[in-house]
């Protein structure tokens, strides 16, 4: 059993793109579906499906690779907040990942968004994770 499903989630990801793998399973929650909605959303991944099997939903995330280098789409992904230390930041103090050429993922009391969304609407929240 695992502690921290959303670090478990970002390294299923990450292990998956250094094997080279096109798709990786884990299993699904609210959460870890609108982080890979979030994903998808930014070009990060290729695609993403719910699978409904009897104990536990499957959650199936296509990873997305340069068609000529084979080079990963997600540089690196990084758990910022954890359940030992939780990091929240105002809309002011949230972090701009490689100048703006990564996302951070925030959870906001209007659900979760990139560091941009929250942003522009002045909201701040839990910094989840940053992906560039």
């Amino acid at each position: 059993m695992y502690t921290d499903p959303i670090a478990d989630f970002l390294t299923r990801i990450r292990n998956g793109q250094s094997a080279g793998l096109r798709v990786v399973e884990m299993p699904s929650s609210k959460t870890k579906v609108a982080i890979a909605e979030i994903l998808k959303d930014q070009g990060y991944i290729h695609d993403l499906k719910v699978v409904e099997v009897a104990p536990q939903n499957v959650l199936k995330v296509a990873l997305k690779y340069d068609r000529l280098t084979k080079v990963p789409a997600i540089r690196e992904i990084k758990r910022i907040s954890k359940p030992g230390l939780r990091q929240y930041r105002s809309a002011v103090d949230l972090p701009r990942v490689k100048n703006g050429l990564g996302i951070a993922v925030v959870s906001t009391s209007k659900g979760l968004m990139t560091d941009k969304q929250a942003r522009k609407e002045n909201i701040g929240g839990e910094l989840l994770c940053t992906v560039s």
